[in-house]
């Protein structure tokens, strides 16, 4: 006879069915939120193209149930005593919190008022409490739920951190066509047609077996496995060396790849055929179905054995297929290797790749740009050429429009840079110049935008960003040994913080505003911040201006450019100011004026390092 803490059960359950007014304590091994933007973009775009597949704006709000189901994936909980203890999926379930924060936000705004409240938080015993109960991220989930955003503070954890990124993800990633009358019909579908399936243990050790046997004994096959089972299978040489010469290559390859991540084969993979193969792309309208970018995206592999003639292998020979591994294959992931190797240790060669990794597209958008004008005949030094350029492209297109206050979250980019990953493909450096060039040319978006740009709570990460390459910059052009790194990260030494010239004294300055409000504005423009390490930023804080001059004469070439004595004897910086003809004066004082002076001249240095001329 079962016991009940032996009995083991398995459920379907819509999200509707998981969240509602249930509630869930963290096991303490699940207990950190680890997922990144690539999670979350990947969910966002997953969730929404499913839907966007099935909806009509002709439909009535009842024809959402004949919608198909999307499969979210399994979820174990422990049950005892009534409570509810998740043992593996909290990354999932966080995500989906954090989703709904987002979408009651959304819905408020254009006037629907579909029910979200239970999902997020419910009442026990006459208290409001989250359904997933981690009792270190209640502040930041009142103040999402409440105000959209929270504002990080030095002693939260890496699970807050990265909830505060991860919303902000889904602000960037959820797609604009969406953001109307489709919504009402996609929350429905959300709550009740995606489904997880629910497995419950009745005891730890059942609960803790489910896991172990989950994540270390799966025997499914991945997609890239199943790319290769298809693509050997063509090899027919008799002795079997050709084929296993193959599969010796193609096994440490993907070693190579997961030494950056579990799931790298699948971004190589999905990045090198949109990059060079794929032809037809989803209209950005409610519509539309999948193509072949998006079906990249999804199942690259059955993509690949029903595309045979975009790839080049329509003839089925097996010396086709053992050249497209012997040549293409070992190719491109040398290529992509090499952009992974870029992202983490600087290289002048390909420095803009560095860069973008901090501030960039999403993978999705940014690794098929990269690899589509390469040309198997490319030399090295071409290759590398091209992939910089590319990647000088990306940083000035993102610099352009967060300076402009637009997104570029890959939902409202991905038809463009889709678009242009096919007008770049094997390209000459000449023509993917001017491409590229012309692209920019024709933006909006220019450096000119930034004459009232601003920190906001959004935004901080931005604002380190250029911060750090303007510092960088001008000690460079000024002759110093400096490095973007040090700015941004400064490993070994004391992290540099946002400096505000301006403490946060609204008295302090009555003589220039009647409205705190325009003071707070005013005090958060780019060219009233530096860069200061740690500590020294929190003791000049709340300093007037007139007492921490003399300190900022001790600091970086952006910091002492504000001192007099720095324009004396500085002939290297004279030399660089010259040369560039930068807008670089001291200032005595630190009024309304001279932050409209200097955000002038932040806007130049800016056009320095991306200009295009």
């Amino acid at each position: 006879m079962t016991t009940l803490t032996n009995k083991i059960e398995a459920h379907d359950r819509s999200i509707d069915e998981v969240l509602n007014n249930k509630k869930y304590t963290v096991d303490y091994f699940q207990r950190e939120f680890k997922w990144e933007e690539r999670h979350i973009e990947q969910l966002i775009s997953d969730l929404t193209s499913t839907f966007m597949e099935y909806f009509r704006p002709t439909h009535s709000p009842k024809e959402v149930a004949n919608y198909n189901s999307y499969y979210l994936g399994p979820f174990v909980v422990s049950v005892k005593d009534g409570h509810r203890s998740i043992i593996d999926g909290q990354q999932r379930l966080t995500s989906l919190t954090l989703f709904l924060i987002y979408l009651n936000h959304l819905q408020k705004g254009i006037g629907l008022s579909k029910i979200l409240e239970p999902l997020v938080f419910s009442e026990m015993f006459e208290e409001k409490t989250f359904n997933i109960q981690v009792p270190e991220r209640e502040k930041c989930l009142n103040e999402l739920y409440k105000k959209g955003e929270y504002k990080l503070c030095d002693d939260d954890d890496e699970s807050t951190q990265n909830m505060v990124n991860r919303y902000q993800d889904i602000t960037q990633s959820f797609p604009e066509e969406l953001k109307n009358g489709a919504l009402s019909f996609f929350i429905d579908w959300l709550k009740y047609r995606v489904i997880l399936v629910e497995i419950i243990a009745y005891s730890d050790e059942n609960a803790y077996t489910i896991f172990e046997t989950m994540n270390d004994r799966g025997l499914n096959l991945t997609p890239a496995e199943m790319l290769k089972g298809f693509i050997l299978s063509k090899f027919t040489d008799k002795d079997n060396k050709k084929r296993q010469k193959a599969n010796e290559l193609w096994k440490e390859s993907m070693q190579k790849l997961h030494i950056y991540d579990k799931d790298e084969d699948q971004r190589f993979f999905q990045s090198w055929l949109r990059a060079q193969y794929a032809v037809t792309i989803r209209p950005g309208k409610a519509e539309s179905k999948n193509e072949d970018f998006e079906k990249i995206g999804t199942r690259f592999h059955s993509w690949f054995r029903e595309n045979l003639d975009k790839i080049g292998l329509g003839n089925e020979k097996p010396e086709s297929f053992e050249l497209f591994i012997e040549k293409d294959f070992k190719f491109f992931l040398k290529q992509y290797l090499t952009i992974k190797k870029s992202e983490q240790t600087f290289n002048a060669s390909l420095e803009y790749i560095y860069y973008i990794n901090r501030w960039g597209i999403a993978d999705s958008l940014r690794y098929p740009l990269l690899l589509a004008p390469l040309n198997k005949e490319d030399d090295d030094e071409l290759i590398i050429k091209k992939m910089n350029l590319v990647a000088r492209y990306i940083e000035t297109f993102v610099v352009r429009r967060s300076l402009n206050f637009r997104l570029f979250a890959a939902s409202s980019i991905r038809y463009t840079m889709y678009s242009l990953v096919k007008e770049i493909r094997n390209k000459n450096l000449l023509e993917l110049t001017t491409i590229l060039k012309g692209k920019l040319d024709s933006m909006e978006e220019t450096i000119d935008g930034m004459t009232r740009f601003r920190l906001h709570g959004q935004n901080a990460w931005f604002i380190k960003f250029l911060l750090s390459r303007m510092t960088s910059f001008v000690e460079r052009q000024a002759g110093d040994g400096s490095t973007f790194e040090k700015y941004y990260y400064n490993p070994g030494g004391k992290p540099f913080e946002i400096e505000h010239i301006w403490a946060d004294s609204f008295e302090d300055h009555k003589d220039e505003f009647d409205q705190e409000t325009e003071f707070i504005e005013i005090r958060n423009r780019i060219g009233a911040l530096l860069l200061l390490p740690r500590g020294t930023n929190q003791s000049y804080g709340k300093k007037p201006y007139s007492e921490k001059i003399a300190h900022y004469i001790k600091e970086n070439l952006l910091a002492k450019t504000l001192c007099e004595g720095t324009y004396l004897s500085n002939p290297n910086f004279l030399n660089m100011k010259e040369a560039l003809t930068l807008p670089f004066k001291p200032h005595t004082q630190f009024k309304k004026q001279d932050i409209a002076e200097r955000q002038n001249l932040y806007k130049e240095i800016c056009k320095r390092i991306w200009s295009w001329e």
